[in-house]
């Protein structure tokens, strides 16, 4: 019974983005100059829900992090532990970007998709300064947190989060009576989660219909090659490194590791933000993974903001595209500092839809390739930006359970059993 509800959301949220795109579609090619479609369906109805389907994934953001973040830390029973995990989940995450990078670039110097393709003239970008790592771990640590709070900076939510469970944790019986009352609040906000889960559908038809009704699929022909082959690397990265990590490191079965991510993958392509999606993620990874919740409320959050594979994948075949197409020969220790500064760069790369390319022009500054070429890939990286953010949720997903199987935080019947946290999907 549980097993039908599971498969019907996952096949609603389908539905409802394959209907999406094909209505999307139908407007922008039958109906683009009809003002009326475009004020009150294209610009009004659709844009409305999409966005209140969004802000309200990010409305929980923030208290969710923080909530459990301190009931996870609170509840270990060696406050140490939290550099053990921080050592393992950063050293993972920095792991996968690195080898994302170096796939990314390999197969763009054996395809060479930017060969033959003639540059705009009026190709241009203006980027937004990139932060400089020292001043991203500066940035780590707040002097306001509830300002961090306000802003939705995670880094800075993450590490005061730490520092007050751990200090629950020490303070003896005034901490016991807090963490009651934070578990209470998490059970209430995961509920949330699972109402937002059920809306899904109609969310990810609303913004699939706006954005195919804005975006036309003729820009993808003259950057075909381009954009198949990040396609085909982002692909080959989560069908087939993670599943090889998972099975090595942590002895789990990768196939049903990708079938109970399939929901969560679907929430991240729609929203294109893995911030977005961090509730969506940690409800799978703690009770349809079977991670215990004082990993996952660390490694989930942590991975949504410094675990970008799915960009550094982009910012590696981006790259070398660029420099094909302006004639530009990048030497082996170029590509080896392509590869540097894009593992660094994701540590300072916010969960959110688009910012990929600001770390770009950083990458692109570092080798001495013009910048304004990425002007020639920015009309079809919305629809990257999606996949590689799917990527991305799943990369997280997989290095908690890595983490959570080497401290024994790991419950493998729950990851095994098909039916594991469905009953949590009725309302």
């Amino acid at each position: 019974m549980s097993d039908n509800k599971k498969r019907s959301l996952t096949s609603r949220i389908a539905i409802g983005m394959v209907a999406g795109i094909i209505l999307g579609s139908i407007l922008r090619y039958f109906f683009n100059d009809v003002q009326w479609v475009d004020e009150y369906l294209t610009n009004g109805l659709f844009h409305v829900v999409g966005q209140i389907f969004i802000t309200s994934l990010k409305m929980l953001v923030v208290p969710l992090v923080f909530i459990s973040l301190v009931v996870g830390t609170c509840s270990l029973s060696d406050p140490s532990k939290l550099g053990r995990l921080g050592g393992k989940s950063v050293g993972l995450y920095v792991v996968t970007t690195a080898i994302a990078i170096t796939l990314a670039i390999s197969a763009a110097v054996l395809v060479q998709p930017g060969s033959g393709i003639e540059r705009a003239a009026d190709t241009n970008f203006q980027p937004s300064e990139a932060p400089s790592l020292s001043q991203v771990f500066i940035n780590m640590f707040p002097d306001n947190p509830i300002n961090a709070m306000a802003e939705g900076n995670m880094l800075q939510i993450i590490v005061f989060s730490l520092l007050f469970g751990v200090s629950m944790a020490l303070v003896g019986k005034p901490g016991e009576r807090l963490r009651g009352f934070f578990e209470d609040i998490n059970d209430v906000i995961m509920k949330l989660v699972v109402i937002l889960m059920n809306l899904a559908p109609y969310g990810v038809f609303a913004l699939m219909a706006k954005l195919f009704a804005d975006i036309g699929l003729e820009m993808i022909g003259s950057l075909a090659k381009y954009f198949v082959l990040v396609l085909v690397v982002l692909f080959v990265h989560a069908l087939v490194v993670y599943p090889i990590l998972l099975k090595f490191l942590a002895r789990l079965n990768a196939r049903q590791f990708l079938r109970k991510m399939r929901d969560t993958q679907l929430f991240a392509f729609s929203t294109a933000s893995s911030n977005a999606t961090i509730p969506v993620t940690l409800e799978t990874v703690t009770k349809r993974l079977g991670v215990n919740n004082s990993i996952g409320s660390f490694t989930v959050p942590l991975g949504a903001t410094i675990n970008m594979d799915g960009t550094a994948i982009m910012q590696g075949v981006a790259t070398v595209f660029i420099a094909q197409v302006y004639g530009l020969d990048l030497t082996m220790s170029s590509y080896l500092m392509v590869i540097l500064t894009a593992t660094l760069a994701s540590i300072g790369t916010a969960g959110v839809p688009g910012v990929g390319l600001i770390m770009l022009a950083m990458v692109l500054q570092q080798v001495g390739l013009p910048v304004e070429g990425i002007g020639l890939i920015i009309g079809v990286d919305r629809l990257l930006d999606m996949t590689r953010t799917a990527v991305n949720v799943t990369g997280d997903a997989m290095v908690s359970c890595i983490v959570a199987r080497s401290e024994n935080a790991f419950d493998e019947n729950t990851f095994n059993d098909p039916d594991a946290g469905k009953d949590l999907e009725s309302l």
